[in-house]
């Protein structure tokens, strides 16, 4: 009777993940689809919105990924965010399969990294905590209950599971197209975004 219920267990968790496959890959090619002009506008859009938004207007430090693919740009976030003189951090991933934030002073310190993604080289400040921070963070999709499903690598969610700070001020972005009228497939290790701002 045990061994039927692991068999069962494990069954039922590749079912799981069969099922976060296939929504990434249903998602991944709606958004690869975007048009430059519609891609741009989620670009103006999102920049506008976070510029406004008090979370962003209040944080002496921001943590944020840096877009690549088809993701929605940050590029000119960031910008803005180092004009205004936050203390900006952008995500690297490390040997042992995990992710920190390093500090950077200029867009052009980044370089291709992991997967080609662009990265900081990793020889400045690591984000070690701050009062008044935030995090900016991409995803694949979103469901209407505020789920997020990344890329499968865990690597937000470890990050915010060693540092509930951000539970309360993170924000996920993306465009509308990434928003799904069913619940997404929720694990215990999943780490919800305080808020979603999709474009």
């Amino acid at each position: 009777m045990g061994m039927e219920n692991r068999d069962e267990k494990a069954v039922s968790a590749e079912n799981f993940q069969m099922e976060k496959k296939c929504i990434r890959r249903e998602m991944l090619a709606i958004r690869d689809a975007l048009t430059e002009e519609e891609r741009r506008r989620g670009c103006c859009l999102v920049t506008e919105r976070l510029l406004g938004h008090q979370w962003f207007y209040r944080c002496e430090s921001l943590l944020c990924y840096v877009s690549y693919g088809s993701e929605l740009r940050t590029q000119e976030l960031l910008y803005e965010a180092l004009r205004l003189g936050k203390a900006v951090y952008v995500p690297k991933v490390l040997a042992d399969r995990r992710m920190d934030f390093f500090r950077i002073y200029s867009l052009e310190e980044l370089e291709p990294g992991f997967h080609g993604i662009p990265e900081p080289s990793g020889g400045s400040e690591i984000f070690g905590g701050a009062d008044r921070a935030l995090m900016l963070m991409p995803g694949v999709a979103y469901d209407l209950y505020g789920n997020r499903l990344g890329y499968g690598g865990g690597y937000y969610d470890r990050y915010l599971a060693a540092h509930p700070q951000f539970r309360t001020c993170s924000i996920a972005i993306g465009y509308n197209c990434q928003r799904t009228r069913r619940q997404l497939p929720v694990e215990d290790t999943d780490c919800r975004p305080y808020q979603v701002i999709l474009v």
